[in-house]
Formats: C-alpha cells, structure tokens, sequence
C-alpha cells in the first residue's frame, strides 16, 4: 500500500519535445533518480523517437531512422516514464495545468518545453513545392530525395552550417548542388572575410557554385530548369528545387498562446534554473531566451538539460549562465573551426593570421590586448589545431613567446600541449560537459578501458569530436598512475597490428596457426585477429585468399569475393582499369547481365556493379567475364579497388598529360595490393581536375612537366582532402613514391585504419611522411620498394584461381547438398529491372496453400 500510495502522490511532469535536449533531459532525470518524484510524460510530433540531427546528413549515406536514433528504444519503456509519438501538443492551459494534444488533455505540475526551433523561410514570391523545402527533419529529407529524383539541379539559400550540410545532401543525391548566401562570406557568424574566402574556394573546388551578397527577390518559372530564382540586382539562377536553410527561428508559439513572456527576437525568456515567467513552466534548447540570447547548438541545450534534471531531482545545480559556441565542424569534406572571440570584437584584440591561398587554408589567432592570453581562433582547412588552441581559450593558458608559432606550419617552435599541461577543470567534451577531472574520477573509479570511460562520463558519445583529446587524456592519466597502456590487438595477440606485421615479414610467417603458436595465445583467434592477420599476409606475401589456410581468416565478402547485399544476394564487379573498356567487352557485360538478370549500375569509381547474384550463380558469371578477359575488381577486398581517369590529353583540348595511361599503369600495378583498409586512386589529365584525383587515397594531377602527387585523402563517412605530397614527377619517380607512401602505409597502419586516419595520426605530419618517403630518412626507401614488388609479382586474379580449383568450387552452394537456388530471395521490378522487395511489398510474394 505504502508503494502505491508513494507512486500516486508523484507529481506529474510533462516534456513537450522530444529532440536531442528533451531526450537528453529524460535520460538525466532517470540517472539523477528524479523517477521517485516524477510521473514523466513526453510529447513528440514527429513519428520517430528522438534522433541524432547532428549527422543528419547520414540519412542520405545509408543510415535510417534507427540507425541516428538517440539511445536504446528501451529507455521510454522505464516504469514512470510514458512516450507519445506523432501526438502534437496544440495548446497550454496554464489556468487548469493541462496540455491538450490532438489526441486529449494531460495534466501537468510541472512542464517542460523543449520544442526546439523551426527552419526560417525568407516571405519570397514563389516559393512553394519543391521551391519551398527545408532541411530539419527526417521528413524534410524524405521530402528533398522525393523531389530530388526527377532533378538536375539544387539551391540552398543559406551558406551557414545547416545550409552547407544541405549543400552536402543535395550533392550526394547526384545533384549539381549551388549555395546561394545573403552576406558577403558564407559562414558569417563564425567566420571572418578571410576564413569565409578560403571556405568558399574549397567549397567550389568540390563542384559546388557558391553565390553571395545574392538576395532572391522572387522564384518564377525556369527556362533550362524548373525554376528561376531572381535576384536582387538583375541576376538569376535557374534549379529544379530549393532548399531553405537561411536561419532558424525559436518554436515558441505554444508560450505565445499561453502567455508567457517572450524575448524580442524570440525564444522563451529564462532564468538561470531555465524558468520562464510561470514558476511551473521552464524552457531548454533552442526554444529558450536567455539573457537575450538563444543558443543553436545542441552543447548548451544539453547544459541546461543537466542542470534542470539536477534541480528537478532535489540536487544542486549549476545556474546557466550562457554557453561557449566555439565548433568544429568538417562541411562537404572541409575542416572549419571557430573558438571564442573568433572575429576580434573584444577592445583592443590583436590577431595573427596564416593565409595559404594556393591550399584554400587559413588561420587565424585572436589574443587579447595584453598579448599574453588566447581569446579566439579561426581555422579553415585544417582542424588538427583546434583542440590545442581551445584549451588555451578555455584554461587561460599562457601563450609561447611567439604566439604565432600555435598556428604557423613547420614553426618548430609551438610546445605541445600535452594531456599534462591541461587542469582538472579543462573540457574535454562540450556535449556532456565531461571535464578532465571527471575522466579522472573515472578512471579512479575502476574505469580500465576507454569504453568504460565513454560509458561512465557519456565523454565522446556526442558529436564525437573530442575523441581523439579524450584518448590522449586516457593513455597519459594511465601512464600516469603507473598503468602500462594495453595496445593489444584483442586476447589473443599481445601486440598491436604494426608488430604483428614486423613478426610476420621478419620471421616469415605465412600462416595464422603459425603466427599464433609463435606470438600468441588460444587456439582458434577471434573476429579481430583473425581479419587482421589475413590482411597481414595477404600485404606480405599475396597469397590467393581462397587457399584453405586462409579462407578462415576472411570476412563474410572476401570469403565469396563478393559484396553481400541487403537480401543475401551478392553484387559482381569486374576490373575496368582507369575506366577504359573495349565494345566487346561492354556487350559481354550486358550479356552475363541479361542472362543472370542483374541489376546494373556504373559506380562512382567508372566501373559497371551487377547486383542481384545468387551464391550458386557466382562462379558461372565469373566463367563467363574471365572467358572475355575481365579480372576480379577487388570490391569486397580492403585492397586497391579503382584508379578513376579522365580522357586525358589524348581526347580533352585541356588535357596536358596522357591521364588514362597513367591511370591503367597504376591499376595494373597496384591490383589485388591488400591493406589496412580500401584504398582509391585517381588520375587527371590536367588541373581542372575531372577525375577527383584530391578525394583518394592516392591523387595525381597531371602538369606542364609531369605529374603533382597527392596523398591520404578520402571521400564516405569522414571526407579529407588529400594533401599536395610532391610536384612534377617524371612517370618512374611517381611510381616509386606511390610505391614507398603505401608500403609504408600497410607497414604502419592500425587494423581498418583509412590512409586519412593514418595520416593525421602521424607524429610531424605530413612533413615526416615527406621525410620518410622523399628524403629516405629511415633508410627503408629500397625495401618499401622491394616489398612492393614482391606483392606485384605475385598477383593472381583471384576468381581465375578458384575456377581452377574444384574444392575451393564447392564453397558456392546456397546449400551442402543442393544445386537450388535459395528460395527465401525475392524481386520486385522497377524502371526495368529488379531489385530486392521491401518489407512492405511482401504481399506481392505468391503463396500456396496446403491442404491436408
């Protein structure tokens, strides 16, 4: 009785808004126990539960609604706490404490609103449909692919952040993307003339038209495209969609209608507890006024998350007194940064700046009138001095005698900012709010691994953007305590993936029993070691993978070279070195096409993917491409996939070298080369740059003398531009260094580790890598280069090889005893050709029914 009662006189809490800070504030007030106090009910409008709309532009990459879902589903099953999807709250009845919703009313003792922003869009003339669309939420992207599928070209109107992430999306979709900005620079209020300058020379070097200090006065019909958006001045630009992402406005209309007092510029006024003007109501996130001020990023959101939680729960907490607004972002593959006082407002600033306008880079550092103390920075184009440099703004740490040597390259003379040089009070993740003292009390507290750290401080588990600082904290606060820092590989190998790769080219090893007799422990490896050690050995010594030794080792694609696709059929992928391929060679290919009815697309990389394999069918598909001379293209391998050309200056009037030449010499050399992880080449005929050479992990651009080599960049989850490694190389001198930069790649690399992680891991950067690989400072330029060449020698198209073989045949069987097809694999026809049927399109599937 005593239990029941206790649960009947909780009062009734109720949070309108369930987006990253209202769901923030349901996770914090069930970790501070405020459950005991509170019957907690929470409104969304939206059909999904709380999502990541940081990495919202993943949506278009892959990840679905689950997949940027904010915690565990399970988190609104807690007794006490009751989730309302799509159920909008239209009103707050402040006289009878109620919220009434399009499906009731709810009473409330105490009511939180944390209904967010919504996207400002300009009273412009004409802007309806498809020129009329927002980038916010997950409907709104639905909306954008929807009216993207029948489009050529898009518009932005905004060059902030959200504005270029749309940019980003409209891009990925295969648009001709273009931002069109208001002021004079994009990113204005992060970034200064010369910051905005280098963002919008990258930008464009991307293919993305950048247009400012363009105001549309009105969208009419189109000429070339669908629509024409006119701008002020006379100009215009024509696009078949519009996205607006010109600002955001604070969702206040339900403290309008209810009364409650409302800042001049929007937002609910707040105290520091985050009160409005009803002692009942308060207000987080972006829907809150602050001493004037509303807050746009989701750190200070979080902040007042935490500090209303702790309140809520009878705790003490923290007043909010206002929010750092320093980011670090990376728009469209670029790194932008902005810390603190970034443009030098502060009386009596003095700056240093660094303008590379050859690599579209700045930097700029913003000390205050002493001289003595770091108020601000700007950085474009790289971010590898962000988290020093905020820790200097955040800590008031005192300058160097040079001050310019904290963003000047090669300067020697910048001391490193080490974990140890960092107090206790120093940030570590804005998010959470997790500072280095509380890493510590962490670690102290039986944290022993870097997860159990994530988990206890939630440090990392933002953003994502301190990860590298917080490692580097964890390891010296280890060190520290006399803790040796465990490097292993997994429990079977004490040791990390660059010894284990010394082990195996020092000792020989060619197989994984031998190498975990010798150097390790068990019996059978794990799903770690076991992946790692195949690509070890496939590095050194380029053995077929199908060789019964080695078929253990792989994953799921390697071990049926083949891409497993989303219905358990497989995708096929021949080699078409530099993108070059005969008419015959295209006629087989649309031959085995129409025969296996496959599913045929030209990727990205300018080869042609067939989608839609059975397992069993795998072998007489690959028959039949060996037979009109295809080899395997490697796509399910982390190895070399594609060398990607342009028809150099044999076809192009702009072209100055033979870029498909070079381009197949390159591929036909570096073929079936396995590494840590994918690796992409491309090769342009000149520097209009057609070929995307500075998005792979190895660029060359042709020139008037030869060939630029760029190094480490890569496109997917994490885009990096490459980086200009050397200058007019003669044919033999690019192959050599191409050969160096990645035997010592593989020779160094961390398991699944991209070229652009490698890179930005190095100790001295890019002028070491130059050191190791131009200069020969270690001395291993000849045996990176003999090692190489072994691994050439040895190649072997891999599918030839298991043709040959009638055991290694018989792994392709969708069952033991079976020649069948499997029978659980279904179709559907679209725009003449079938792919997998979706979930909700399994009516369509015949069924017979059984009579007994």
């Amino acid at each position: 009785m005593n239990a029941i009662a206790s649960i009947e006189q909780r009062e009734k809490l109720v949070i309108v808004g369930n987006g990253m800070v209202g769901h923030h504030c349901v996770e914090q007030l069930i970790e501070r126990g405020a459950l005991a106090r509170f019957e907690v009910r929470v409104f969304g409008e939206e059909r999904q539960r709380a999502y990541d709309r940081v990495h919202l532009s993943e949506y278009f990459s892959g990840s679905d609604a689950e997949a940027l879902a904010l915690g565990e589903a399970s988190l609104y099953a807690t007794p006490g706490v009751t989730l309302h999807l799509g159920e909008a709250v239209l009103e707050v009845d402040r006289e009878r404490r109620e919220v009434v919703t399009t499906q009731g009313r709810y009473p409330y003792d105490r009511l939180v609103l944390a209904t967010g922003s919504y996207p400002f869009v300009p009273p412009i003339q004409g802007s309806e449909g498809a020129a009329r669309l927002v980038y916010r939420t997950l409907d709104d992207l639905d909306a954008i692919r929807a009216a993207a599928i029948t489009a050529r070209r898009g518009v932005v109107v905004g060059g902030g952040l959200l504005g270029l992430e749309a940019a980003n999306a409209l891009k990925s979709l295969g648009l001709e993307a273009h931002v069109v900005e208001f002021a004079p620079r994009l990113m204005p209020v992060q970034l200064d003339g010369e910051g905005g300058a280098a963002l919008r020379a990258r930008i464009e070097a991307l293919g993305v038209g950048v247009h400012v200090s363009r105001a549309t006065q009105a969208i009419v019909a189109g000429e070339d495209y669908r629509y024409r958006m006119n701008f002020d001045g006379g100009e215009f630009l024509e696009t078949d969609l519009i996205v607006f992402s010109a600002g955001i406005r604070p969702q206040d209309a339900l403290a309008r209608a209810s009364g409650l007092e409302v800042a001049a510029r929007g937002g609910v006024v707040i105290d520091g507890e985050c009160r409005s003007s009803d002692p009942r109501i308060y207000a987080i996130g972006e829907c809150a006024s602050w001493n004037g001020s509303v807050f746009g990023l989701v750190a200070p959101g979080y902040a007042m998350a935490r500090n209303l939680a702790a309140a809520l729960a009878g705790q003490a907490a923290t007043a909010f007194g206002g929010a750092d607004m320093s980011t670090k972002l990376k728009l469209l593959g670029v790194d932008v940064g902005s810390i603190g006082d970034a443009h030098g407002a502060t009386p009596g600033a003095r700056s240093y700046r660094f303008i590379d306008e050859g690599g579209s880079s700045y930097r700029r550092l913003v000390l205050d009138a002493s001289g003595k103390r770091v108020i601000g920075a700007v950085l474009v184009g790289d971010n590898s001095y962000y988290d020093t440099l905020l820790q200097y703004v955040q800590n008031g740490i005192a300058v160097p005698a040079d001050p310019a040597a904290l963003i000047l390259p090669q300067s020697g003379g910048a001391p490193a900012l080490g974990a140890d040089a960092l107090p206790d009070s120093a940030t570590i993740c804005s998010c959470h709010n997790v500072s280095k003292g509380a890493v510590c009390a962490a670690i102290d507290s039986g944290c022993g691994d870097l997860a159990a750290v994530k988990s206890c401080t939630k440090a990392a588990t933002g953003c994502g953007g301190c990860a590298a600082l917080l490692k580097q904290v964890f390891e010296h606060e280890l060190t520290a305590r006399g803790v040796s820092v465990d490097k292993s590989l997994c429990e079977h190998f004490a040791y990390t993936r660059q010894e284990l790769y010394a082990l195996v080219r020092v000792e020989g090893i060619r197989d994984f029993d031998e190498l975990l007799a010798k150097h390790g422990k068990g019996h059978v490896g794990c799903a770690i070691c076991k992946p790692t050690v195949g690509s070890i050995l496939a590095s050194c010594w380029n053995q077929p993978i199908m060789d019964p030794s080695l078929v253990p080792l792989q994953d799921t694609n390697d071990t049926f070279m083949a891409n497993m696709q989303k219905n358990g059929t497989y995708s096929v992928v021949p080699r078409i070195p530099g993108g070059e391929i005969t008419p015959d060679k295209l006629i087989v290919i649309g031959e085995v096409a129409k025969k296996y009815d496959l599913y045929t697309k030209i990727t990205g990389g300018q080869r042609i993917d067939l989608f839609g394999a059975q397992l069993h069918e795998l072998p007489l598909i690959w028959e039949e491409l060996i037979a009109a001379g295809f080899e395997t293209g490697h796509a399910y391998g982390k190895s070399t996939r594609t060398v990607k050309s342009c028809v150099g200056s044999t076809w192009c009037r702009y072209g100055v070298q033979d870029s498909v030449k070079m381009a197949l010499r390159l591929e036909d050399r570096y073929k079936g080369l396995r590494s840590p992880h994918k690796l992409k080449f491309a090769v342009s005929g000149c520097t209009r740059e057609c070929a995307e050479a500075q998005s792979k992990d190895i660029g060359v651009i042709a020139t008037e003398k030869g060939w630029n080599l760029y190094v480490c960049g890569n496109g997917g989850m994490r885009p990096r531009h490459a980086e200009l490694f050397a200058t007019d190389l003669d044919d033999e001198t690019l192959v050599r260094l191409i050969d160096r930069v990645l035997m010592f790649y593989i020779r160094t690399a961390d398991k699944l580790q991209r070229t652009s992680v490698w890179r930005e891991g190095l100790e001295g950067g890019l002028d070491y890598l130059k050191q190791v690989i131009i200069d020969d400072s270690l001395g291993l330029a000849a045996e990176l280069e003999a090692q190489m060449q072994h691994v050439v020698d040895r190649y072997e198209c891999e599918w030839a090889n298991a043709l040959k073989d009638p055991e290694k045949l018989k792994r392709f069987r969708t069952f033991v005893n079976d020649r069948r097809a499997d029978p659980g694999v279904h179709f559907v026809r679209e725009r003449g050709q079938r792919r997998p049927i979706a979930a909700a399109e399994l009516h369509l599937i015949p069924t017979t029914e059984e009579v007994l």
